[in-house]
């Protein structure tokens, strides 16, 4: 029983991080693309 808590817990962090990373990720490159294509800092 407490295996298979563990194991749910870790897939949900695992998943909450890879989430994130990919949020950041995804609005660094936005923000690149923004500046290349107009040349002026992104509307916030």
């Amino acid at each position: 029983m407490e295996n298979d808590i563990l194991r749910r817990l870790l897939w949900t962090g695992l998943l909450a991080a890879t989430g994130a990373l990919a949020s950041v990720l995804a609005n660094r490159a936005a923000t690149v693309i923004w500046v290349r294509v107009f040349k002026e800092d992104p509307p916030e």
